[in-house]
């Protein structure tokens, strides 16, 4: 191979590495801007049918301080965000039993579950402080 391709070719890579490195370094992380948003369900006493869905996600999507595109219906259960800057639990709740006729009951974390961390990573573990200290290398 010639002596002047070769040289290019050199040339082109390191600047294109050197613009990466550049790139990684000087990126900013992404912020989330949803810190109120709070997940919630409802369990009602039987299976949910495809119709009966249909309804309880036209109902939930009527009520204001929802995310209406997250709302997860399965057997006898629906999960669903809200903003609770808006709205809480109890009010979706008390608002969606007053829009149908539905045997259902909110769910309450139990107190010992609800200051119980969730992360499912040893934080003794390798893979822990691995990406601990990679999160903090490139924030």
């Amino acid at each position: 191979m010639n002596k002047k391709v070769k040289y290019t070719l050199i040339s082109i890579s390191t600047l294109v590495v050197a613009f990466l490195v550049f790139k990684i370094f000087t990126a900013t992380p992404e912020t989330v801007n949803n810190p109120y948003v709070q997940m919630s369900r409802i369990d009602f006493k039987e299976n949910i049918n495809p119709t009966q869905a249909k309804q309880i996600c036209k109902d939930l999507r009527s009520i204001k301080g929802l995310t209406s595109d997250s709302i997860i219906v399965k057997r006898n259960s629906v999960v669903y965000f809200s903003k609770n800057t808006e709205t809480n639990s109890k009010k979706v709740y008390d608002q969606l039993m007053s829009k149908g006729n539905y045997n259902a009951t909110r769910f309450i974390v139990v107190a010992d579950n609800s200051n119980r961390e969730v992360c499912p990573m040893d934080k003794n573990g390798l893979p822990y402080k691995i990406s601990k200290k990679l999160i903090q290398f490139f924030n």
